[in-house]
């Protein structure tokens, strides 16, 4: 591990910061001794970002938990282990919260080191030789301090991949949703045009306590229903989820792909706001044929900080004379 000798890249007050003696007398307003200020260090850190890919077919999630393993877990673990740092100074935050079963190209995370690097492409290796082969760190670079993971994103964008044909192909049993149905997927396209806008998706959440008090209220981009053969392609891009908000929008899509209920139940089912309306129709679709594929934010956020490494993409080995000139 190379640390390199630079000018910080910021001062992380969130982490460390001087913090004042609360006034202990029954009176408000008074001004405080300054003899008595609790003056703490204030300590350098600096910020990475991770973009991770995964197949989520053998993992409990995004969320961390050491049993079952979860995605988070797995790779705080190797950071512990490349950093040498606790797991509570690393501050590991995801841009998702991918659900038990859900893949992801594009997901994104961040977190702190009280060092710098002179180079990243050696803890890139590293972490990716520590991971298991359904995890990879795609790309690690320095970011602004204002930078986060979950807070600082524009959009998300979700694929659902459903293969409607009688036999389904075996390599994509992991990764789309077998229907046996013949779908319509004129009808649902018509459908999914009700989803876009800003909307309160009440009506598309599954209580989580994992959630304190999200808001309903969210803005759907766009939302395109693609074919490619007997694939089908659900794709879209929102500024935020609730827990299963896609799962239960596609598997409503579902239902309408089968001509078993028409498109415009979607407008009603949203003004309904009731988790028990949509229930009469439809359940959570299966969370295999779902992928986080991307998750956008905004170009000030990604700019680079000076002083710091460039963004490691992985690097390829070279031989450079032949081990085996017989073979």
């Amino acid at each position: 591990m190379v640390y390199a000798a630079v000018a910080p890249l910021y001062l992380n007050a969130c982490l460390f910061s001087n913090n004042t003696s609360q006034n202990q007398g029954g009176g408000g307003g008074g001004a405080q001794d300054p003899n008595h200020l609790e003056k703490k260090p204030t300590v350098t850190a600096y910020k990475w970002r991770l973009l991770i890919a995964y197949d989520g077919t053998h993992f409990s999630g995004w969320q961390y938990q050491q049993s079952p393993p979860t995605i988070q877990c797995l790779v705080e673990n190797a950071l512990t282990r490349t950093t040498k740092l606790e797991r509570k100074d690393l501050h590991l935050v995801g841009a998702s919260r991918t659900d038990t079963g859900v893949h992801a190209w594009g997901q994104v995370a961040h977190f702190v080191t009280p060092f710098n690097y002179e180079s990243l492409e050696s803890i890139h290796a590293a972490l990716n030789g520590l991971l298991p082969s359904d995890i990879r760190v795609r790309e690690i670079s320095p970011v602004v301090p204002e930078f986060h993971a979950r807070f600082s994103a524009k959009s998300k964008i979700y694929h659902y991949k459903i293969y409607n044909d009688t036999v389904i192909d075996p390599f994509q049993r992991h990764y789309a949703y077998h229907s046996l149905y013949k779908l319509n997927a004129v009808v649902m396209r018509e459908a999914a045009k009700h989803f876009i806008g800003k909307h309160d998706f009440s009506a598309f959440v599954n209580a989580s306590h994992n959630d304190r008090v999200p808001d309903p209220v969210k803005t759907i981009f766009r939302f395109d229903v693609i074919e490619m053969g007997a694939l089908l392609q659900l794709e879209v891009e929102g500024s935020g989820f609730l827990y299963r908000q896609v799962r239960n929008m596609v598997a409503l899509l579902l239902q309408i792909g089968k001509e078993a209920i028409p498109p415009d139940i979607v407008p009603k089912i949203l003004a309904t706001r009731d988790r028990k309306e949509l229930a009469k129709y439809a359940l959570s679709a299966p969370p295999h044929g779902l992928c986080l594929v991307a998750v956008k934010y905004n170009k000030e956020h990604l700019g680079l900080p000076t002083g710091c490494p460039a963004t490691s993409f992985g690097r390829l080995r070279s031989v450079n004379y032949c081990k085996l000139p017989f073979y």
